[in-house]
């Protein structure tokens, strides 16, 4: 959410916001209420539920841990808290007011999120996903751009990070045979994802991936993965490419 400040702003932010300590049990927002502020969480876990309509019991979503940012859907839409936050593990939340959050973060907050939104409500695997995991998702991506012939990643190499294409083309390649030329495996493009079978199975990446074109991928690391991908973590695991064996 920050990442798209300058430095400047980012210093203006810092000095706008307030400790907060929290103990277990402690709500820090509750869904339905008016949002004047943001948190960062600085220490502790927090638990996210929802109450979905209809419903009368609350649906566990996920967990906040350091760095996590959570609160600013309500200062981005006017909208209540879309979820109820509390402390589970003891810890510290900085707060942000909505006038410094409005001043310095909103627009480039809300051009940032859409953006990639509208990217995500276009991948297929990702249809089952809420628009509010949708929009965590969109907050937690790091955008980084490869030009054509760059490696986004190698095969062997031990595999942390798991990416979209969100413009251009790449292709896959492997070492078949010992002391042979890697050969192309698999094409991807807009709306393509990789390097979610090193992550989801605990093993070296199984292929080189490379920038045909210049691209731009979004990426995640193996927390936010694992955290924010969790829901179709088991759709992943069906589709997760097997790629061929060395011979």
């Amino acid at each position: 959410m920050f990442s798209a400040l300058t430095e400047k702003d980012q210093n203006i932010v810092l000095d706008a916001m307030k400790e907060v300590t929290m103990e277990q049990g402690d709500h820090v927002i509750q869904q339905g209420d008016d949002g004047d502020v943001l948190y960062v969480v600085g220490a502790g876990t927090y638990d996210c539920t929802r109450v979905e309509p209809g419903q009368s019991e609350s649906k566990y979503l996920t967990k906040y841990e350091e760095g996590a940012v959570f609160g600013e859907l309500a200062l981005l839409y006017n909208a209540p808290r879309a979820a109820t936050i509390t402390c589970d593990v003891p810890g510290v939340v900085y707060s942000l007011d909505r006038a410094t959050f409005n001043h310095i973060v909103k627009d480039a907050s809300v051009k940032r999120r859409e953006k990639y939104v509208n990217f995500l409500s276009q991948v297929k695997i990702l249809e089952s996903l809420e628009p509010y995991e949708r929009a965590k998702l969109a907050d937690a991506f790091k955008e980084i751009n490869y030009s054509s012939g760059d490696y986004v990643i190698k095969e062997d190499e031990e595999g942390n990070t798991f990416y979209f294409i969100s413009e251009g083309e790449a292709i896959a390649t492997k070492t078949l045979e010992a002391g042979k030329p890697p050969v192309e495996v698999m094409k991807y493009q807009k709306g393509d994802y990789f390097g979610e079978r090193a992550l989801i199975k605990n093993e070296p990446r199984a292929a080189n991936v490379i920038a045909k074109t210049d691209i731009v991928v979004l990426s995640l690391d193996r927390h936010m993965f694992k955290r924010l991908l969790g829901p179709i973590e088991e759709i992943l695991k069906r589709n997760v490419y097997e790629v061929p064996k060395t011979s």
